[in-house]
């Protein structure tokens, strides 16, 4: 069984505070595993916060002092160049009358928050799955846009933010699709990522940011693990990229699946992956609704919504079919 909690919290305070205390050690092993003269400096991270996305520097700064205003906390949150780690996912927007985002998140278990936050930092209500405490893999704000991302497929690493963070960024500041097209085309991210977004009014992109290239940004409505063509063909042939967005794309062309089986597409295979022992087992499903500002997280046989205007705390206890005790 998988602990999954949703919590609630308008301003950063003891309830983030007590969560970072609970996952730091863990989470300072990870960011420390390469030494920590390989993470960038804390001059050098303010100063890529500062150039990049200015306006959320003051929320990192109220949130360093609350993890205890340690040098090494707050690098690691300011996502700065960390290091590499890899995801699959699979993503597609189903362009029905009202359109919703519909993701697999395939990660390994043991280093996934299995938190649903809710935020009102800096007056912008926020839902999303967390990473890092900070940073968010999908999400959706109260001006109705929905964002989510896939690993790119590509070893290249470089200098740049984790992309966890780049999608706190675009929910925070952005309110449309082009407005998150136009910070995704400009941020710096340390690895290859699709970030696909949705907004209020139907539009939708898919950004392909790379650290040795400029961000490809295109009307794409489905993402898996590559980005124009396969580049590391062996993760492409374990993971089954191709195949999973081929897939992805006959459902949304030849097929035109009602929104319900779409959606249940995802919690199956191909889509539904049982790799955990690899680390890519898929951890959940979730479904953005941008214009009621609403998420689901499915599992096969369970379902949490929440919305921004009625989130409600709790746990939960999932199956993760696949998965075995140890993994979750």
């Amino acid at each position: 069984m998988a602990l999954w909690r949703a919590i609630s919290e308008d301003e950063p305070g003891q309830k983030w505070a007590a969560l970072f205390h609970e996952y730091w050690p863990n989470y300072r092993a990870w960011w420390l595993r390469e030494g920590e003269t390989a993470r960038p400096t804390y001059v050098e991270s303010r100063r890529a916060l500062q150039t990049h996305m200015p306006e959320i520097v003051p929320l990192w700064e109220e949130i360093c002092e609350l993890a205890g205003g340690g040098d090494q906390a707050a690098r690691f949150l300011s996502f700065h160049t960390p290091p590499p780690y890899l995801a699959d996912c699979s993503q597609a927007i189903w362009p029905g009358r009202e359109p919703v985002m519909v993701r697999n998140y395939d990660y390994d278990s043991r280093a996934f928050d299995s938190l649903i936050l809710r935020t009102k930092w800096q007056g912008r209500g926020v839902i999303g799955v967390s990473d890092g405490l900070f940073g968010v893999v999908d999400g959706v704000n109260d001006a109705g846009l929905a964002v989510s991302l896939t690993f790119g497929g590509r070893r290249v690493v470089g200098t740049g933010f984790g992309v966890p963070i780049i999608l706190r960024y675009v929910l925070q500041t952005c309110e449309t699709a082009e407005e998150a097209g136009e910070a995704l085309a400009r941020i710096p991210t340390h690895m290859s990522y699709n970030v696909t977004v949705l907004d209020r009014k139907r539009r939708y992109l898919t950004a392909m940011m790379a650290p040795d290239r400029p961000a490809i940004v295109t009307h794409a409505a489905v993402a898996t693990n590559h980005q124009e063509h396969v580049e590391w063909v062996s993760h492409a042939r374990f993971t089954a990229t191709v195949e999973r967005e081929r897939f992805l794309l006959q459902r949304l062309t030849l097929h035109r699946d009602p929104e319900e089986k779409f959606i249940g597409a995802f919690l199956k295979p191909p889509l539904y992956s049982t790799a955990f022992a690899h680390g890519f087992g898929t951890l959940y499903t979730a479904v953005y609704r941008p214009r009621k500002r609403e998420m689901e997280v499915r599992w096969p046989g369970t379902t949490w919504v929440q919305r921004i205007d009625r989130f409600e705390e709790g746990v939960r206890y999932v199956d993760v079919p696949g998965a075995t005790p140890a993994q979750v």
